[in-house]
């Protein structure tokens, strides 16, 4: 298989929901699932089309409680375009016998291509091939091309395509008690002999959604509506060895589009000044060399092409379309309804690639969490806090999205979900916006809206923390960390728990950074700062008091992953291990057999370890000795194996940050741990959810694992920082980064040597620090160094 593509031959019902993942076409704005158009949404197949930032809130009754969730929406599908011989059956994989089915997905031109060939019986055969895109330069433009050549006959063939506004949310199992119907006021029309449209509505955000489709080949489309369906019909004479062909161009706009008075008439418009195929096709592949160019990464082997399949749909979530949205970054991509299209705290594996690469969308990703930040303060008003309390999950306006129940699909029962309680996500937002100014230098984010966030969110950390006279520290209480398996402590009737380190360190790590952000502002704007939030002396001098004294509990010489966690019981790993073929979700197997994981020292993932996956050693290091700690390397150790051994990695990011930690520390087995991140989507090791959307954290993830985690890369202090660490199975890589006005600086690693160059400009020079050693690498120059064992 070449690497610039991903291929399936055959087909397979049982692996339909994952390829359909994996093969989804997207450019920022939208995305569509890899369905066959000819296939509607039952068991095996689930078309979807997902327009970023577009959501509805519905309530339904659960467990005898009224639940309201705000999903985003699946919009009217465009894709459905179906054949069959006059008289006889549609034809499908699923109805009819098929001799040969070939997906091709590349990866360098977004382009989707299926080959199949039906069997008709008395030795004929119809073999359809369709090319697919979503364009990439034209963000409101898709297309369908389908060829049909006849085998053994000359015959007819009816088409029929179509507009269908009848489609719900009902991608994800679990969601099943759930209503999924976003879509009213279901109107179809026709604008042209070719063209038909249909506008609908969401059902309480009251977004309108227009859409049209133009509909070519050999003969006069003739044109129904049934409703909610727009339909197209064209019957093809169909000649031996001569190919018929179909193209469908279709338009999408929302009413949350900028520059548009209505997104029917925009889309009608939009359809109607569409290029035939020949030139979309030139435009969509220009725009996609620009994109590998600015964000390619040469890495060999197979290791190489996954990474490029997890650029790929980066790239088609978060684009630069992204830019000119008002949108988060989705955990689950533009690919599917898990997790209801929300934002989590997965930006905080996304944008340090971003940054690197297209720092203008890391801007509109902070720029989205900005626009709630008086959502995020009223939150923290609403638990008596001051400061800014942003949401574990959100979507259209900044509220809290996290449900308050989640159905254990082993024990079939509903339970209370507290995960709400992770209060961390607002560190992450902060070490977002630090690390974007660092990467990008963009002082004017910095001093307005950057400072902001920083500022309010380091109100809510020192206003959260309290005094405690016995320990001499700082605490913060009732809260839950990454993890996510502990919610509460055993026995407990509140939820919460008390001291988690990662949270306690990231919060005096965003108190310290908001110190030094005031520092460095300019006096006016410090000036303005202060008379609209009341930042004073006496606050300040706090923010400095709590930055010193938070509690980081130990136990046996470890970091404690929280207050209490060294009195839990062991868990029989091996037992578990034997009766359960995958103990990933220990905590819905517990729950099933009537017991609880509050009650173990298990992990789901990565928790006190994300310590080293967000800081340097040495930063580590320095943020442990603020807080009257010294962790030497020996203690690090120790509590990276503790946790090791008490980690079930339910989660797509576990690997990924076990396998950083590891390398960080030159561990032979993290590339056990990088393997698994790099497969956990393309293997679905999360036992079938990649089929309900991608895990874009861990697949950015991966990538920044090169980018920055193999090779020490941190930009801090006007500098880039190198400290390349050997990983012998990606001893050899390659990737361009844009840097401080800096476009396409090369960095490669081969045979222990880096090479930095920069091209030629009028920016000033790049400082580069490695360990022990510093070089001013001019603009239009090429630096080779030797790595030091």
């Amino acid at each position: 298989m070449p690497d610039g593509t991903w291929e399936y031959h055959g087909y397979a019902p049982a692996e339909e929901r994952l390829r359909e993942s994996l093969c989804t076409l997207g450019n920022g704005y939208f995305a569509t699932r890899g369905a066959l158009p000819e296939c509607t949404a039952d068991e095996v197949h689930y078309p979807g089309t997902y327009v970023a930032g577009c959501y509805d809130r519905l309530t339904s009754r659960v467990a005898g409680r009224r639940v309201e969730n705000e999903d985003v929406v699946n919009l009217p599908n465009w894709l459905p375009l179906r054949f069959r011989p006059p008289g006889g059956a549609w034809l499908s994989p699923d109805t009819a016998t098929v001799l040969d089915h070939h997906q091709v997905l590349d990866l360098h031109s977004g382009l989707l291509e299926r080959r199949t060939r039906f069997a008709l019986g008395e030795g004929r055969a119809l073999t359809v091939r369709q090319q697919r895109l979503v364009h990439m330069a034209d963000a409101h433009l898709a297309a369908l091309r389908t060829e049909f050549t006849a085998e053994g006959f000359a015959g007819e063939l009816d088409v029929e395509a179509a507009l269908d506004g009848g489609v719900a949310n009902a991608g994800v199992r679990r969601y099943e008690g759930l209503d999924g119907r976003h879509l009213t006021h279901v109107h179809t029309g026709t604008v042209a002999p070719d063209t038909v449209w249909l506008r609908c509505q969401t059902r309480t955000s009251g977004i309108r959604i227009g859409m049209t489709a133009r509909l070519t080949g050999d003969g006069q489309a003739v044109t129904r509506h049934e409703h909610p369906r727009a339909i197209q019909e064209l019957r093809l004479r169909l000649e031996p060895g001569r190919t018929a062909t179909v193209l469908k161009t279709v338009a999408l706009h929302t009413s949350r589009d900028p520059a548009i008075s209505d997104p029917l008439r925009a889309a009608i418009d939009r359809v109607g000044a569409a290029a035939g195929y020949g030139e979309l096709l030139r435009t969509h592949l220009t725009a996609w060399n620009q994109l590998w160019r600015r964000a390619d990464i040469d890495v060999p082997g197979e290791p190489g092409r996954i990474l490029r399949l997890h650029l790929f749909h980066v790239l088609q979530t978060l684009s630069p379309h992204t830019a000119d949205l008002d949108a988060g970054v989705p955990a689950r991509g533009l690919h599917g309804e898990a997790y209801r299209g929300h934002v989590f705290w997965d930006e905080l594996f996304v944008l340090p690639y971003l940054n690197l690469h297209f720092p203008e969308v890391s801007r509109a990703l902070l720029r989205y969490r900005h626009r709630r930040l008086e959502q995020a303060c009223a939150a923290a008003r609403a638990v008596g806090r001051r400061g800014a309390l942003y949401p574990w999950q959100s979507g259209s306006d900044g509220r809290e999205e996290t449900q308050r129940l989640h159905l254990n699909p082993r024990s079939g029962r509903w339970l209370p979900d507290n995960s709400r309680l992770q209060r961390h996500v607002g560190s992450a937002v902060a070490y977002n916006v630090w690390q974007y100014c660092e990467a990008s230098g963009d002082a004017e984010f910095l001093h307005t809206k950057g400072a902001e966030m920083l500022l309010h969110i380091a109100r809510f950390w020192a206003d959260s923390a309290t005094w405690d006279e016995h320990l001499g520290r700082h605490r913060i209480l009732g809260v839950m960390g990454p993890d996510e398996y502990h919610d509460a402590y055993p026995g407990a009737t509140r939820p919460g728990l008390d001291d988690n380190a990662y949270t306690n360190v990231t919060a005096a790590w965003v108190l310290a950074r908001a110190l030094e952000t005031l520092r460095t502002l300019p006096e006016p704007r410090r000036r303005e700062l202060a008379e609209r939030t009341g930042l004073d002396g006496t606050e300040l001098e706090r923010w400095q008091n709590v930055s010193r004294s938070l509690y980081v509990p130990f136990h046996d010489g470890v970091i404690s992953q929280f207050e209490g966690y060294g009195d839990l019981a062991e868990l029989d790993w091996y037992d578990y291990r034997k009766r359960y073929d995958d103990i990933r979700r220990l905590d819905r197997i517990l729950e099933a057999e009537g017991d609880s994981v509050n009650r173990y020292k298990a992990s789901k993932q990565a928790d006190v370890l994300m310590l080293g996956y967000l800081f340097s050693p040495s930063e580590l290091r320095a943020l442990l000795a603020r807080l009257g700690h010294r962790l030497d390397e020996d203690t690090w150790a120790r509590t990276v194996d503790y946790y090791l051994d008490r980690t079930s990695h339910g989660s797509t990011l576990s690997g990924l940050v076990h396998g950083w930690v590891l390398a960080r520390a030159r561990r032979a087995e993290a590339w056990v741990f990088c393997q698994e991140a790099l497969r956990s989507d393309i293997a679905d090791l999360q036992g079938g959810t990649t089929g309900e959307g991608i895990h874009l954290g861990a697949m950015a993830g991966t990538l920044d694992l090169v980018q920055r985690g193999l090779t020490g890369l941190e930009t801090r202090a006007g500098a880039l920082w190198l400290d390349p660490v050997p990983l012998p199975a990606l001893s050899s890589y390659g990737f361009a980064i844009r840097y401080r006005g800096h476009w396409g600086v090369q960095l490669r690693l081969e045979h222990g040597r880096m090479e930095i160059a920069v091209p030629s400009s009028d920016r000033s020079p790049i400082d580069v620090r490695l360990p022990g050693r510093a070089v001013c690498v001019q603009p239009g120059e090429t630096c080779g160094l030797v790595l030091r064992e």
